[in-house]
């Protein structure tokens, strides 16, 4: 098991702790671990994506905003190697685009009561300074929904990786 990657075989075999504590590392909902290590075992990495999708769609409000705290704020420093990956066409950004993402932030926050999640993997930094403008005209329902999908795209990138037999 390398720093931050396990096989599936490897992964179903696990303690559920240990189970537990990698998929933390995919999303910080505990209940989305707990519940994604307890239907171990998996046939495949398409299987345990389902499942994630299945657990997260079925959370609470209050545990997807759990989720939501594993996440840095797009154009902050990122905090784990995943979230640098994710966020990689940020650093190359200029400086008038990390302003407008750091303001649009901040919008944002005080509009929807939540940071901005958007799946990053592959976005430039004025990318997601244009996805940010215009989910801001989203209602709160609305854009709760968006932000649920983006977070199941970024746990299935992660899950991936994870998981993978290989880089």
């Amino acid at each position: 098991m390398t720093e931050d990657r396990v096989g599936l075989a490897e992964f179903n075999g696990l303690p559920e702790s240990a189970a537990v504590a990698a998929v933390l590392g995919c999303c910080s909902s505990p209940v989305w671990a707990r519940s994604l290590v307890a239907a171990r075992p998996y046939a495949d990495i398409d299987a345990v994506c389902d499942a994630a999708d299945a657990v997260l769609a079925e959370l609470s409000e209050d545990e997807i905003d759990r989720a939501l705290d594993g996440h840095p704020r797009i154009g902050a420093r990122p905090d784990t190697a995943a979230s640098a990956r994710e966020q990689a066409g940020v650093a190359e950004a200029e400086d008038a685009v990390r302003a407008g993402l750091a303001e649009g932030n901040l919008a944002y926050e005080e509009k929807f009561g939540h940071i901005y999640l958007v799946c990053a993997a592959g976005k430039s930094g004025a990318e997601l300074l244009e996805l940010l403008t215009a989910r801001l005209g989203n209602d709160p329902e609305t854009e709760r929904r968006v932000m649920r999908t983006e977070l199941a795209k970024i746990n299935r990138i992660r899950l991936g990786r994870l998981l993978g037999e290989s880089a």
